[in-house]
């Protein structure tokens, strides 16, 4: 089995000035990826790190990210993927919890001083190197990494991110493997060729990033092109100019992009599917995208940790393709569980557990979370409850704490956490509060403190200040002079919940 590393030095000896990604006005042809990234390989090498060390990645979307990953495979270094909208909180976790001895970032990322946080790092007593070169422009005349560095399909390559219903994120840990076993599923769900040109709207280091962008374009030697920043209107002027047939979005993306004013007369008639993801397809916006750009809407259902249970193809009728999760895949066993644990697989409904070739290695010196995600005999969990009729997966409900704001995952646990911290909360709650363009919005409701007063604004200020990460703020605060609690005396989450759907509904 090909690593990625090889199958890129084929595309460059076979066909150099073919275009591997673009991002705006951007080109990264395969010959210069290949060169690019052996340069990364021969900087980190240079620079100390040895092989299995792990190296912390955050660059903006965009093909010097892809270089970098690329480089660090090179090297015989595991890369911690951290993305590019990470708070500073997040990014010292992801760093402390992977143990990263470099960070290879530009000195500043959106908000965040990169050279700073290093510098604060070292101070505490950690040494953390800051490699701030371009991986498209990586230092020259160094010696190149030896090629008994790189890493295999089957070594670990990549940890990345993932909520939990409490704490700050878990690191996945991640082989080739998995995401080469992938790749062959998609293909043959989409019927992908070296022909398309794709477009990945998504952050590279997560799951539905990684496969859209950095594995089966390339694996298929097809252009990708990139956003550094979602824009609704770019993404449709990207589509047009680019002539995409095979585009990766999570649904909040294309509802933005079924609102963007640049649709109107734009010519996406090269489009021929849309994978989404990450979230509950929405039928009515879903049917309405199909209908406007003739595209066939597919997609995976899974976990960053599970990869995929099942999927939806081409020629799955409509009703299977935005109703369902889809037709389990055969190469994956799935079972059902209760809550005590018990297989109950044949009732056709309950939490799906798996074991097959696209699971993650599990999360990263973290045993504890582990044996949250396995059941004792061996099944990986996801954090939903499905139902399952014949080989066709439905998700019904989830089992895990989350509010999921654009396919983001978001710990309600975590959130709270954080909103605690105010000097002027005395009991808050976090719950989702449904969105007709995001799916669901982090809403706090709190009790306050005597005499305290709180608003939105500067809850957001106090987050900010705290370096909680901007995705998981709250945009809705209701303040109640008690919260409703459950016999048990815990706040009654379920109550809430339907509070806010009550508001959402009346606004």
């Amino acid at each position: 089995m090909q690593s990625l590393a090889e199958v890129v030095g084929a595309h460059a000896r076979a066909r150099p000035e073919a275009l591997a990604f673009a991002e705006g006005e951007q080109r990264l042809d395969w010959a210069a990826y290949d060169t690019c990234s052996d340069g990364v390989a021969a900087a980190l090498v240079a620079a100390g790190l040895g092989a299995g060390d792990r190296v912390a990645v955050l660059h903006p979307d965009g093909p010097a990210v892809h270089a970098a990953y690329l480089g660090c495979e090179k090297a015989g270094c595991v890369v911690m993927g951290i993305g590019p909208r990470a708070g500073p909180a997040e990014v010292r976790h992801l760093l402390a919890r992977s143990g990263a001895r470099a960070l290879l970032a530009p000195r500043i990322v959106g908000d965040l001083d990169l050279h700073a946080l290093v510098s604060e790092i070292g101070r505490a007593g950690r040494a953390l190197e800051h490699l701030d070169f371009d991986p498209l422009a990586p230092p020259q005349g160094l010696p190149a990494a030896p090629a008994s560095r790189r890493l295999g399909s089957h070594d670990v390559f990549l940890l990345n991110s993932t909520s939990g219903t409490t704490g700050l994120p878990k690191c996945v840990v991640h082989d080739q493997a998995r995401w080469l076993a992938f790749h062959e599923l998609a293909v043959e769900a989409g019927a992908l060729t070296g022909d398309d040109v794709f477009l990945s709207a998504l952050p590279a280091p997560f799951g539905f990033g990684l496969w859209t962008a950095h594995f089966t374009p390339t694996l298929l030697g097809a252009p990708c092109v990139l956003m550094e920043r979602f824009d609704a209107d770019g993404l449709v002027r990207a589509i047009a100019r680019h002539r995409v047939t095979v585009l990766a979005a999570v649904s909040t993306q294309f509802i933005m992009m079924l609102n963007a004013p640049a649709l109107a007369g734009a010519d996406l008639s090269s489009l021929r599917v849309l994978f989404t993801g990450g979230e509950a397809v929405p039928y009515e916006r879903a049917a309405a995208f199909e209908d406007r750009t003739g595209a066939r809407v597919l997609q995976f259902y899974g976990s960053n940790e599970t990869g995929a249970l099942s999927r939806t193809r081409l020629g799955d009728p409509r009703e299977v393709r935005l109703r369902t999760a889809g037709r389990v895949i055969p190469s994956m066993q799935v079972r059902l569980f209760d809550e005590a644990g018990a297989d109950v697989t044949h009732t056709g409904r309950g939490q799906p557990g798996c074991k097959g070739p696209l699971l993650s290695r599990g999360y990263h010196d973290d045993d504890g979370a582990n044996r949250s995600l396995y059941t004792p005999d061996g099944w990986m969990l996801t954090g939903d409850v499905c139902t399952l009729e014949g080989d066709v997966l439905t998700v019904v409900g989830r089992t895990a704490d989350f509010i999921i704001r654009g396919g983001k995952n978001i710990s309600a646990g975590a959130v709270e956490a954080a909103v605690a911290e105010h000097p002027a909360v005395s009991v808050c709650a976090a719950v989702a509060m449904p969105d007709p363009v995001f799916g669901e919005r982090v809403c706090a409701y709190v009790e306050l403190v005597d005499g305290a007063g709180l608003d939105l604004p500067a809850l957001q200020a106090h987050l900010a200040t705290a370096g909680l990460s901007k995705e998981w703020w709250p945009e809705h605060l209701v303040v109640l002079p008690e919260l409703p609690r459950s016999s048990g005396g815990k706040v009654a989450k379920g109550a809430l919940r339907e509070d806010a759907r009550h508001r959402a509904a009346e606004a």
